[in-house]
């Protein structure tokens, strides 16, 4: 899993990068204001599960994560190498881009059910209007 913090321009985003099987799922989280090492800190204590609980879209990714143990030397020189980039990798961005368009849908089905509703109960209150006026009432 990678966290990565970086200024989009307007505010500070958070990228969470989970690698499960070579698969990569990703997850946004908008910090607002710069984030100080306290505030980042407890987005990955109380927050982090959360987010990465919700997350469903996955894409393959080219490389998988070894079981291995690593060289601690090693694994000092990769966390600098990529502490120097910049950003996230494509993987993550096509997963939360696929996440975007799930969460799009999903809302395009609710939205579309409730005009649905309102034009049946509106139609239903017509209909008793006219029943009612028929009356004489």
């Amino acid at each position: 899993m990678k966290l990565t913090v970086f200024f989009d321009g307007q505010f500070w985003v958070g990228v969470v990068e989970q690698y499960v099987q070579g698969k990569v799922k990703a997850g946004k989280h908008l910090f607002g204001a710069e984030p100080k090492d306290q505030e980042i800190l407890e987005f990955v204590w109380r927050q982090l599960d959360h987010l990465t609980e919700g997350l469903s879209q996955s894409v393959e990714s080219g490389y998988g994560i070894t079981e291995r143990r690593i060289n601690p030397k090693r694994l000092a020189r990769q966390v600098s190498r990529e502490m120097e980039q910049r950003g996230v990798s494509s993987y993550a961005q096509e997963a939360l881009r696929l996440e975007y368009e799930k969460r799009k849908k999903e809302k395009q089905v609710d939205s579309r059910q409730q005009k649905e509703e309102l034009k049946e109960r509106k139609r239903e209150l017509k209909v008793q209007k006219a029943k009612a006026k028929h009356r004489g009432k």
